[in-house]
């Protein structure tokens, strides 16, 4: 019967949506970094923890009131709650139940639910004898009056910031990945201790009585001495003392140096995952960001223009002199190869990036970063760049709404308008930003006063503008030259006078925003009455 409720229980459990939400909302809660939940609730945690502690300090010397102890009731009722819903959190235990059900049912033998329960206490032990875990337990013990030695214990509620501070958890990670060494220098340490407190001991004692009274008198010495700390409270009047004395302090600058070499030999080797973490706190703050993969030349002027414009983005390079140059100029640099999934996973990719820019100096490279985006992400916008004419359509096929080719652009234009300063001098001015004018697009709509008419009956003099372009997917205009092709359209740079508008094209046009206004309105109109007279 009670095997029976148990399994109908975690079955109840399993198709629950109540209890998945629950469940859901708390590890966001608690446990998931990427969660802004999570952020909130950490430093709500931070102010509790510098709280009690203050409490508890200010109990020393101060009978608490009525209220100071509801608080603290409240404070440790918190810890209590917290502590228990991340034991909760750390496994599902309708899953294990399910599981040997199944199996149990599949082979026709009884349910073993003794094993069950073993197994599910072991789980919850497991996480329970985790370092955080006995930091939560302990950190909530200090509140219980009746043992006042367990008052010691107020230190571990300082030790529970390592949870909310990533900063002081990533120090737990330097110390965890240098372990072998401590083990060795701890080893060494003692047994340093061991042999200098037994020595003084032995010479002192005898002679010195007054001050080394017992052996807890000569380990305290030999900690103090080989720290070369030196309170002086003790000193040796033996020459044996005296020896044991120079030999710990010799030894003890040499295991202090080894150990400060260790301490920053780990950090140096984490240095690159401080910044790193600090780049995807600064992410989680931005609504919004483009991805820029590759700091070179090319890179460099988008993140310029970015800036300028005050649009947020992050510089992904695997080359540590880009990534420091970038680095320099106060740009988020990830140094990392943004053709690998977690990299740009963890850049956000999936939440709050906009863009992709795949800038490398290499084709390869633009394909593989193009095919990892499109695949973490089918929705994102993807412009990359093409160095040769060749991968154009590689990048395409791997996923890139646009591929630029800024060598084939630049040659284009200089040997478009090498005879006309002024045309180039009015590209140059936009492209820097340093003139008037702006550059739009204009539709040929069905209907309209150029829809059918060749270029060079359109006076683009007159108006003062200037044809840069056209863009266009009807297949009668691929006899011109200077085509370009965008993905299913192409664009025709500066094209020959002759060149017949169709219903569809888009026309790249230069010039002052009022000039383009004014032709954009003139077309619109003869549209509207060219439609009335139908």
């Amino acid at each position: 019967m009670l095997t029976r409720m148990i399994v109908y229980f975690a079955f109840g459990l399993k198709g629950s949506g109540h209890y998945r939400n629950t469940k859901l909302f708390f590890y966001n809660l608690l446990e998931n970094p990427d969660s802004r939940l999570k952020s909130y609730f950490d430093v709500f945690m931070i102010c509790l923890v510098l709280f009690s502690v203050f409490l508890l300090i200010y109990e020393v010397d101060t009978q608490f009131a009525k209220f100071d102890m509801l608080f603290e009731y409240i404070l440790i009722t918190f810890f209590i709650i917290e502590y228990l819903l991340r034991v909760w959190l750390y496994n599902d235990v309708h899953k294990i139940i399910l599981d040997h059900y199944e199996k149990a049912k599949y082979l026709d033998s009884p349910f073993p639910l003794g094993k069950v329960v073993r197994l599910i206490l072991a789980k919850k032990m497991e996480y329970i004898f985790t370092p955080l875990a006995v930091i939560d337990l302990l950190a909530i013990l200090p509140s219980y009056r009746p043992l006042s030695i367990l008052r010691v214990l107020l230190i571990f509620r300082l030790l529970k910031l390592f949870r909310y501070f990533k900063s002081l958890s990533l120090f737990a990670e330097v110390l965890d990945s240098k372990r072998f060494e401590l083990y060795t220098l701890a080893i060494f340490l003692s047994f340093l201790v061991f042999i200098g407190s037994t020595g003084i001991y032995l010479f002192e004692h005898a002679t010195n009585s007054k001050q080394v009274t017992n052996l807890f008198d000569a380990v305290y010495w030999s900690i103090v001495t080989v720290s070369s700390v030196g309170y002086g409270d003790i000193a040796p009047q033996t020459t044996g003392g005296r020896l044991v004395a120079m030999a710990l302090i010799l030894t003890g600058l040499g295991v202090l140096s080894f150990f400060i070499s260790i301490i920053v030999a780990a950090f140096s080797d984490k240095m690159h995952d401080l910044r790193e973490n600090r780049t995807y706190a600064e992410l989680k703050r931005c609504e919004s960001f483009v991805i820029i993969c590759g700091f070179g030349r090319v890179g460099r002027h988008i993140a310029m223009q970015l800036e300028k414009h005050q649009q947020h983005f992050v510089v992904i390079d695997n080359k540590e002199v880009n990534a420091l140059k970038a680095r320099r100029l106060g740009y988020l640099v990830i140094h990392a190869d943004a053709s690998k999934n977690e990299v740009l996973i963890n850049a956000g990719i999936k939440n709050r990036a906009t863009a992709v820019l795949c800038t490398t100096g290499d084709d390869v490279v633009n394909v593989y970063i193009t095919l990892t985006s499109r695949h973490l992400n089918p929705d994102i916008r993807i412009i990359s760049r093409a160095n040769s004419p060749d991968n154009v359509k590689k990048l395409y096929q791997a996923g890139a709404d646009n591929v630029i080719q800024p060598f084939e652009i630049a040659g284009m234009v200089v040997a478009e308008y090498i005879g006309q300063p002024v045309a180039f001098e009015a590209i140059l001015g936009i492209i820097r930003e340093e003139k008037e004018f702006i550059m739009e697009t204009l539709c040929v709509h069905s209907g309209s006063v150029i829809d059918g008419v060749k270029i060079a009956d359109i006076d683009f003099e007159k108006r003062k503008l200037l044809l840069v372009g056209v863009i266009s997917a009807n297949p009668v205009h691929r006899k011109h030259k200077n085509r370009y092709q965008v993905k299913n359209q192409h664009f025709y740079f500066n094209p020959e006078q002759y060149f017949v508008l169709r219903a569809g094209d888009l026309l790249v046009v230069l010039g002052r925003e009022y000039g383009i206004e004014y032709f954009r309105d003139q077309i619109e109109q003869s549209r509207l009455k060219n439609g009335f007279r139908r």
